[in-house]
């Protein structure tokens, strides 16, 4: 969540920034209710001070008629102070629901805008094939090797699962292990997180308040299923104080992921773009407020180098105010060349998210002036999976239907091709 004492000495601001991103919060509202419950905070300290007085008195006076009439203004400062409690509980409890509906802000490098059309393309990395066939789409190719299935998926599970099998599988545990090995050596920390999040953790990750359709939730046991690993590795440092020295703390976290995948109804139907269960290796950093610009283009960059290394064409793409999401300050996208589509799409995003998740969480450092602050928290995506696995498939077929393993794949696979 945002500052308060911020949002009071900048109303303009933050109404402009809520604007840019197409979220509808009271501002003018959420000032009034901090103004009342400042002040009802104030009059139960007074209350409270008169009573501590008042016992005080008490103890010292020899007077009984004097000592009972105290005593019966005590009374009544109890009966106040017990009614201006529950107004106190009232007013933090609207206080916390309309500090929880607003975003955080766009920093000034990003781009205005209401939604995915207006955000930009920043480069194209990368040459597209040039195929003297007609390319098959990664389903055809996957049936025709008896890779991805996703009629028996369909049988077990319903609409939007498949089965990964044989090389296919294989090729998921390559990009992983390939994954690993690039970004351990970056200092990353493995972590194999927990897929079911409580959900007060996943509201300290800004993720609930707009965005609750889309996960799947265990009402019995009050959890939800992660979306991302990020979701998890966010809230591990809840309520912690950390070193300076120990920043940036990074983790790589490889985990199933689950979305409802409510508002995309009749949308990638086919193949195995857009399920609702599948993995990924996901970055993810705490770093020192004046880092996290930096932070961020180190993250990009990892993302870059994992395209470039598997020699698949993508594009860059910053996005605008409309499409930033709650928690975003600033969001880029890596969007792999699909040919089957003859257009990009996305396979990585990463986000900076500032203090605005820290805040929630309570997560802080101690500076060297022994102070503390609130880090900031970036998440990336280092590979997902599934969509790798369809512009590894659709990028590297070949005239006879085989399929190329890229090359430094090729040592975790143990093959070069995928053949009948």
């Amino acid at each position: 969540m945002l500052d308060i004492k911020f949002i009071r000495e900048n109303p303009k601001i933050v109404k402009k920034g809520c604007k840019n991103k197409q979220v509808k919060v009271d501002i003018n509202l959420l000032l009034e209710v901090d103004k009342k419950r400042r002040e009802t905070l104030r009059a139960l300290e007074d209350i409270r001070a008169q009573k501590n007085e008042a016992s005080k008195q008490i103890s010292k006076m020899q007077n009984e008629q004097k000592k009972q009439t105290k005593i019966l203004e005590m009374r009544e400062l109890d009966r106040n102070h017990d009614r201006i409690n529950k107004a106190l509980k009232k007013a933090d409890e609207e206080f916390n629901r309309l500090m929880r509906q607003v975003p955080n802000l766009p920093l000034e490098n990003v781009p205005t805008g209401k939604d995915e059309t207006e955000n930009v393309v920043l480069r194209e990395v990368g040459k597209r094939p040039i195929f003297d066939f007609e390319p098959k789409d990664h389903l055809a190719l996957g049936e025709s090797f008896d890779l991805i299935d996703v009629k028996r998926a369909a049988k077990v599970s319903g609409s939007r699962f498949g089965f990964l099998k044989s090389e296919a599988a294989l090729l998921e545990f390559a990009l992983i292990n390939f994954g690993l090995e690039i970004l351990m050596k970056e200092g990353f920390v493995l972590v194999i997180p927990p897929v079911m999040i409580r959900p007060e953790m996943m509201e300290g990750m800004g993720y609930v308040e707009r965005g609750r359709e889309e996960m799947y939730f265990v009402e019995k046991d009050n959890l939800l299923l992660v979306g991302t690993s990020e979701q998890m590795i966010g809230p591990m440092h809840a309520d912690e104080i950390l070193e300076e020295k120990e920043l940036p703390k990074r983790y790589v976290g490889f985990s199933t992921c689950f979305r409802r995948e409510a508002g995309s109804y009749g949308k990638d139907t086919k193949g195995i773009f857009r399920v609702h269960q599948f993995d990924k290796l996901e970055m993810f950093s705490f770093t020192l407020p004046e880092k996290s610009q930096e932070e961020h283009q180190f993250m990009l960059a990892l993302e870059e180098k994992l395209m470039q290394s598997l020699k698949i064409p993508y594009r860059v793409v910053q996005m605008c105010t409309g499409d930033l999401g709650d928690p975003a300050a600033s969001k880029y996208d890596i969007e792999a060349w699909i040919p089957s589509q003859k257009r990009y799409r996305e396979t990585h995003s990463t986000s900076n998210c500032t203090d605005f998740q820290a805040r929630r969480l309570n997560i802080r450092f101690k500076n060297k002036q022994s102070k503390l602050e609130f880090v900031h928290m970036l998440n990336g995506t280092a590979l997902a999976m599934g969509r790798m696995i369809i512009a590894i498939m659709e990028n590297y077929q070949q005239k006879d239907g085989s399929i190329v393993i890229p090359d430094v794949l090729q040592k975790y696979m143990g093959i070069k091709k995928i053949d009948k």
